[in-house]
């Protein structure tokens, strides 16, 4: 049995009989599910794509993606908030920084945050605001951060900040929460609610020299994405295989018209639509994934399996709670919940409007 194979049937295992069980409260309540992330971390989740030398499983983003499917058919809200540590340690990995290195192995315990989007930048990465001075000694740094995951308990922050112009001149800086960043209040959200985000505030925080990991910040935060977007795209994969679970339960014991739901054709071909785009968005996390494993150019394969993904879940929990009918309005059936987690999917970690670009700009290089 290969390692990946094996993670995700411990996966599995977890998300039915510990993930389940729980999703309701930590949606309710809308906090960081800590002693869930105590659990994950013992079984090595939160920092699977990371080397055993620093305390990771030694897997990479083909395990990852499998595990966020396993953990995001429970829910993608708990999954996001125990996986996103593997974002957070492919950044400090890949800036080649043996400052940020050193920070990867406290990701079992705490909880880093990638602090990109602004009021004012989210898609468009260059225009943000935050700006480094440099100082004697190191830097200062000056903006403000918004919608950045697991902010409220963040233990330290990759912060993207300017020390030039345009997108060359973006650099990513390492900063500890205890130098001086605020962190403002958990933003209240549509769905998703147990991975916590809020805004944060750098007035002027000072970090030391060896806090800037990567000069190259805008190129770092591409190459992170390529390999993100197969763990979002099977988060997206996850929450479709639930809804069809749901539905073809439900289609299965109510009837309408003398026959059980499902035996009708309008309420039959939903479901099949739904596995036929639950079949092909797997098959296209998988591809976009191994690549990124392989160390392949994989921008074109990452796009397209997040953006299918995402697109797929949004159109499955759609159908999903049309089969329910009346009951599917309802907070007291799990597809009111899957549809709330389902949207944002399609706008982070790049909108699927974004994606199509990068498909575009990918096929013309490509043909060039």
């Amino acid at each position: 049995m290969s390692p990946e194979t094996s993670v995700r049937q411990l996966a599995r295992r977890f998300a039915r009989e510990r993930l389940l069980p729980e999703a309701v409260r930590y949606d309710r309540e809308a906090r960081f599910p800590w002693p869930l992330f105590r659990e994950a971390a013992a079984l090595g989740f939160p920092l699977l794509v990371a080397p055993e030398e620093l305390g990771g499983a030694g897997l990479g983003p083909l395990a990852l993606a499998g595990v966020a499917e396993e953990l995001g058919y429970a829910c993608t809200g708990l999954a996001a908030a125990l996986l996103l540590n593997n974002l957070v340690a492919d950044v400090l990995l890949l800036s080649g920084s043996a400052y940020a290195r050193a920070f990867v192995p406290r990701l079992r315990e705490e909880v880093g945050a990638y602090a990109l989007t602004e009021p004012h930048a989210g898609s468009d990465v260059a225009a943000i605001r935050t700006r480094a001075e440099g100082v004697a000694g190191g830097f200062r740094l000056w903006g403000r951060k918004t919608w950045i995951s697991h902010a409220p308990e963040a233990a330290f922050f990759v912060v993207f900040a300017k020390l030039g112009e345009g997108r060359e001149g973006i650099a990513a800086f390492l900063v500890e929460r205890e130098r001086g960043v605020e962190v403002g209040p958990p933003l209240p959200k549509l769905g998703q609610r147990a991975s916590v985000a809020a805004e944060v505030y750098l007035d002027g925080v000072y970090v030391p020299e060896e806090a800037l990991i990567a000069r190259e910040g805008f190129r770092l935060a591409m190459r992170v994405f390529n390999r993100s977007r197969p763990m979002v795209a099977g988060l997206a994969a996850g929450l479709l295989w639930r809804a069809l679970d749901e539905a073809l339960g439900y289609a299965a014991l109510r009837e309408a018209f003398g026959k059980p739901l499902v035996e009708h054709e309008g309420v039959g071909f939903k479901l099949a639509e739904m596995y036929m785009d639950l079949e092909a968005a797997r098959l296209l996390v998988e591809k976009a994934a191994r690549r990124a494993e392989m160390g392949e150019e994989n921008a074109l394969e990452a796009a397209v399996a997040k953006a299918f993904a995402a697109d797929a879940a949004q159109r499955g929990v759609v159908e999903a709670v049309q089969v329910f009918g009346g009951n599917g309005y309802s907070e007291e059936y799990p597809v009111a919940k899957l549809y709330r987690d389902a949207k944002v999917l399609q706008i982070y970690e790049g909108t699927s409007e974004i994606q199509r670009l990068i498909v575009l700009r990918e096929l013309l290089r490509r043909r060039a």
